[in-house]
């Protein structure tokens, strides 16, 4: 048989049918993996106003895990050095990466870490293609690298399927299932020459997971067109948080409802019912008049802390305690996000997990 690394190249194999799968994101981190902000257009005005607050999250994630830091060139590099240095941040925790990007999104354009503890080659990465949400921002030509500059910097084998898919449009429980919406996944600005079936054989075959379960549609200000990181999220292998709107006047309500009324007649993977836990939403944020896509959904799980984008809102601190009482094992922590989430996304959207293998 022809070694991994050729399998990969070629094709012929799938990472499912070579016993690879997707851990949780709860499941322990080897590292993080993130892009650093550069575009001015993805914070039109306002990109000088996010970084302490993103160097405030790396400062968090290094306390538990390296974080590793794509960045363009040595000048990126200081300037990003400089913003940790005045959070605070274990230096000796961060790695940079000279891998140029067009943006920052590593959720989506980073790689996809599969592991399998009984492989010769433990951990492999997959390389989907990514065309910046239904090339609604053009160039990603750099973004689209990245799963390789990765692969080959860590000497691991790379699976290519050929289609379009983002990490912030797919959740996991690591035991098997696989949740995601279908306003996304199935847009045919994505893969219009897929039908679902099709969509999910690729899931299948290639996050290692062998049961789907779709929601319907994503938050108001989305521009992703519905990532699951915003709505709801797998805090252990049974159970999710999921965000509701109690405002009913607000045009997030019935969307979040009829998706929680969707999850309730879900089963998992060993036929069980969802324990749903239930998370607010902030007020409806605006910045020259657009609606953000705020949701304290969109946090990031490192392996000694959760960090939780927080919006200078009533519901801040609700939504912190109910995380808090989700995950009893890592401390639970805010992180300012009203200057981040002009860019549409937060501490999940920007940021991969490299799992690590036990």
């Amino acid at each position: 048989m022809a070694d991994i690394f050729e399998l990969a190249k070629s094709g012929e194999v799938t990472p499912a049918e070579l016993g690879y799968y997707f851990p949780a994101e709860f499941a322990p981190h080897t590292s993080t993996w993130l892009s650093w902000p550069h575009k001015e257009e993805s914070w039109p005005g306002k990109i000088h106003t996010i970084y302490p607050a993103y160097s405030e999250f790396i400062k968090i994630v290094a306390k538990g895990e390296i974080v590793n830091i794509n960045v363009a060139d040595e000048a990126m590099k200081d300037f990003a050095l400089a913003q940790l240095e005045k959070a605070g941040a274990d230096l000796s925790q961060i790695k940079f990466h000279f891998f140029p990007t067009n943006d920052a999104w590593c959720r989506d354009h980073g790689p996809a870490f599969l592991i399998n503890p009984n492989a010769a080659e433990k951990k492999v990465l997959v390389k989907w293609n990514y065309n910046a949400w239904g090339n609604k921002y053009p160039p990603h030509d750099l973004d689209n690298q990245i799963p390789y500059r990765i692969a080959e910097h860590l000497g691991i084998p790379c699976f290519s399927p050929g289609i379009v898919m983002e990490g912030g449009s797919v959740e996991f429980n690591g035991k098997g299932t696989l949740l995601t919406s279908r306003a996304c996944l199935l847009n045919e600005n994505r893969n219009p020459h897929l039908i679902q079936s099709q969509i999910e054989k690729y899931l299948c075959d290639y996050y290692g997971v062998n049961h789907i379960l779709w929601v319907g549609d994503g938050i108001v200000g989305d521009d992703t067109d519905g990532h699951i990181d915003d709505i709801t999220r797998f805090v252990n292998a049974d159970t999710v948080v999921t965000v509701v709107e109690e405002n009913k006047l607000d045009e997030n309500h019935l969307l979040l409802e009829e998706n929680l009324q969707e999850l309730k007649q879900m089963r998992l993977e060993d036929g069980k019912q969802l324990n749903i836990v239930e998370l607010p939403m902030p007020e409806a944020k605006y910045y020259e008049d657009q609606r953000l896509p705020a949701s304290y959904a969109n946090f990031y799980i490192a392996n000694e802390a959760v960090v939780v984008p927080t919006f200078r809102d009533k519901n801040d601190q609700k939504a912190l305690d109910i995380l808090s009482n989700c995950f009893k094992d890592r401390k639970v922590v805010g992180v300012d996000s009203l200057d981040i989430i002009w860019g549409l996304g937060s501490f999940h959207c920007l940021s991969q997990q490299e799992p690590e293998v036990q």
